[in-house]
């Protein structure tokens, strides 16, 4: 437990808890890994979908319903969790339905179109209020000046997981080809493997995680969601005191875009313009996990010495290297070389982007600006693989030009990263604190 130093934890936090909430991250990996970016993607446009010309189009629309339910959602959650002090609760609610709805993709075979998109629905929706939900501890558990090493403890720990939960896939996948099963036999099984780990490692988050917030009276004459409303528009209305947290937003649904385009699409575009193979893909993502769990380690202690800020401007020019790589790979050589830098990229932005928001969000109000933060992020959820998928449909099937128009996104993230001052976003949030204070004394 050394990589947990007490130093950079907040007074009366004990490292097994630290563990518990990054066991979160752990729990909760094997669902990107396997079902978003490894497998099931590949498998539902080439199997489930009969590799017809709209199957890329109809899961990018998936996950984009997906999204759109999450940012309709999920900023009232934050706030009914800040007020009722709830996040532990709903935290355990949303894992459970995520694993059922993950297994429930077992059933989804040649054909079976809607079955496939419900459950993707659901599972999707499920998983990213844990996400928000799971964020929202951070702020409680690590001291401000080192939110950026323990979020990379978190990420670098939770690709661990994912490697464990695609491995033990990878490995029952080339047992059941040596056996001559199909891949309508053996992906289903896959999602049973991925749900049961997710679900027994989550276990040890909920027993070690505490719940520190106290629940808030103040306002709440209607309990519920009602009163998260109207604490949500409040938070809209007072946008213009947290001016780079609201950057920070709009930055977000530019990089995130791009990111959840790799998530998403990275095992059709081996498939469908290089050709891998099912085990080709789950290698090469397994790799990819490698470097993200080694970039998110490392990158967190980095952000810390060279603030977040740059640290994140520094992985969004590592992810335009990546797509230029990737555009013009014309065997497996180059494009293991992107995904390689995808990996060292994903973990380490995916790490600074919260911890920032952590630093920019005030103390009493932390579910719910990571409620607003994981608005602009299932807002990028959206953009960003509809418009790889309408690229595709419209060029009849170009991937190439799509995962060009997908490295437009982190330029445009960086350039709106230049507007955001570190210093004045954590004056704003002391400042509202400091308010909060006054208005409870």
């Amino acid at each position: 437990m050394a990589m947990f130093p007490r130093s950079a934890l907040n007074p009366g936090v004990r490292k097994r808890e630290v563990f518990g909430w990054a066991m979160y991250d752990f729990a909760n990996s094997g669902y990107t890994t396997v079902v978003l970016t490894a497998v099931f993607s590949a498998y539902f446009v080439g199997s489930v979908a009969g590799g017809e010309a709209w199957a890329t189009l109809a899961w990018t629309t998936a996950l984009a319903l997906s999204s759109l339910i999450v940012m309709l959602t999920m900023p009232a959650i934050g706030a009914y969790a800040d007020l009722k002090a709830a996040k532990k609760r709903l935290l355990v609610m949303s894992t459970l339905g995520c694993v059922l709805a993950t297994a429930a993709l077992a059933g989804a075979g040649p054909g079976d179109i809607l079955w496939a998109l419900v459950a993707i629905v659901l599972s999707n929706v499920l998983y990213t209020y844990g996400e928000a939900l799971i964020a929202a501890f951070l702020p409680e558990l690590a001291r401000d000046d080192r939110m950026g090493s323990v979020s990379g403890w978190g990420w670098g720990f939770g690709y661990l997981g994912g490697m464990l939960s695609l491995g033990l896939c990878l490995w029952y996948v080339l047992w059941a080809q040596s056996q001559g099963l199909p891949a309508s036999q053996f992906v289903p099984v896959t999602m049973l493997i991925t749900a049961g780990i997710f679900g027994a490692s989550a276990l040890v988050t909920f027993a070690l995680l505490k719940e520190r917030a106290q629940p808030q009276t103040q306002g709440l004459e209607s309990a519920g969601f009602r009163s998260s409303f109207a604490r949500l528009q409040r938070t809209w209305r007072e946008a213009s005191q947290f001016q780079d947290f609201r950057g920070l937003l709009i930055c977000s649904v530019a990089y995130q875009a791009g990111i959840s385009v790799v998530i998403a699409l990275a095992a059709v575009y081996a498939d469908q313009v290089l050709g891998f193979q099912q085990t080709e893909t789950m290698i090469l993502i397994f790799m990819v996990n490698i470097a993200a769990a080694l970039g998110a380690f490392a990158w967190g202690y980095v952000q810390d010495w060279i603030g977040h800020k740059w640290a994140l401007g520094i992985t969004l020019a590592g992810w335009i290297v990546m797509t230029v790589l990737a555009a013009i790979a014309t065997g497996p050589g180059l494009f293991w070389v992107a995904a390689v830098i995808a990996g060292l990229c994903m973990g380490s932005s995916q790490s600074a982007g919260r911890a920032l928001a952590g630093v920019l969000a005030p103390v009493q109000r932390r579910a719910e600006f990571f409620g607003l933060w994981m608005f602009a992020v299932r807002l990028s959820a959206i953009v960003g693989p509809m418009t790889y998928g309408l690229v595709t449909w419209l060029t009849d099937g170009n991937h190439r030009l799509a995962i060009i128009s997908t490295g437009l996104f982190f330029v445009l993230g960086l350039l709106l990263l230049k507007a955001i001052n570190v210093q004045r976003g954590i004056q704003a949030a002391a400042d509202a604190n400091q308010r909060g204070a006054q208005a409870m004394g």
